[in-house]
């Protein structure tokens, strides 16, 4: 079992699975520009396979107090050999670490509201790229 980290001894994994690298690289850079407002809370980002999430929440599932995952049925597990193509990670993984449950709620309250606002205009500018690209073809 991992030792708790007693200054951040709250935490949550949060995995959310985007159709694609580009729309999830997208959603990280969109995402990772706004600071974490409270020293009392840490977050970090990164791109992951649908099999390296997998392996992840196997191995987390034990020691944190949280760990939310939102499965992606139609993902295809990466190679084993551990050298995955930048297309197969298209999983947005953020973990935070709080020093109380109060504060980890408010952090995690305005990801998923940026999440959201991410994720509308996604839906709504990407059917307008794509079916300019097909015009112009």
């Amino acid at each position: 079992m991992a030792e708790v980290d007693t200054k951040f001894p709250c935490s949550l994994v949060i995995s959310i699975p985007l159709p694609t690298y580009r729309l999830a690289s997208s959603a990280l850079r969109a995402l990772q520009v706004d600071p974490e407002l409270s020293p009392l809370v840490q977050r970090s980002f990164r791109l992951v396979s649908p099999s390296e999430n997998e392996n992840e929440n196997d191995a987390d599932a034990g020691n944190d107090p949280i760990n939310m995952h939102l499965p992606n049925s139609d993902a295809t597990a990466a190679g084993t050999d551990g050298n995955t193509p930048m297309d197969e990670k298209s999983i947005l993984r953020t973990e935070y670490r709080a020093a109380t449950n109060r504060m980890l709620r408010v952090s995690v309250n305005g990801f998923l509201e940026s999440m959201g606002l991410v994720l509308g205009v996604m839906q709504e500018l990407d059917v307008d790229v794509l079916a300019e690209a097909q015009r112009s073809v």
